[in-house]
């Protein structure tokens, strides 16, 4: 009898488009500048992305929208989380902030954007360049998200 061996691999395999974000803008204002470019409407997620890591827990903001023209799920992902906690009496600053990344291989990305379904690649390139002609955006641009080693997070 023959033994076939199933892996989480064979049922999470979601055709998605990964876009990098690099910004200083906060997740509110960066959603409303992309709404206002790309014609979407992302709004709050109801929850955050959590993780747990050695001693900290981190908490990445999620927006949403779902395109009915396209029939794509997007997700605007932010890629740090910053924790704060008090630090030693002694210490001259009592505030110790720490970052947290929810993909660690792409630290220089502010915020993933992610779109379900399966691209043309003149659409993600259509796309890349409206997110580029936004100012306070210093670059934007595809990755290849085979090359991740923590893109199970990008599973939710």
């Amino acid at each position: 009898m023959q033994i076939h061996a199933l892996g989480l691999e064979d049922f999470c395999e979601e055709e998605y488009t990964l876009i990098g974000i690099h910004t200083a803008l906060e997740d509110y204002r960066l959603a409303y500048l992309l709404n206002k470019n790309l014609q979407t409407c992302f709004s709050k997620s109801q929850k955050d992305l959590e993780l747990e890591g050695d001693q900290n827990r981190a908490s990445f903001s999620i927006y949403n929208f779902c395109s009915k023209k396209y029939a794509f799920d997007w997700s605007l992902i932010a890629n740090i989380s910053k924790i704060e906690h008090q630090a030693a009496r002694n210490e001259f600053f009592s505030i110790i902030e720490t970052r947290m990344y929810l993909i660690p291989e792409e630290k220089k990305v502010d915020y993933f954007i992610k779109i379900s379904g399966e691209l043309t690649a003149d659409f993600v390139a259509d796309t890349v360049k409206k997110i580029k002609t936004i100012e306070q955006v210093v670059t934007s641009y595809s990755i290849n998200k085979d090359t991740l080693k923590s893109k199970d997070f990008l599973i939710f």
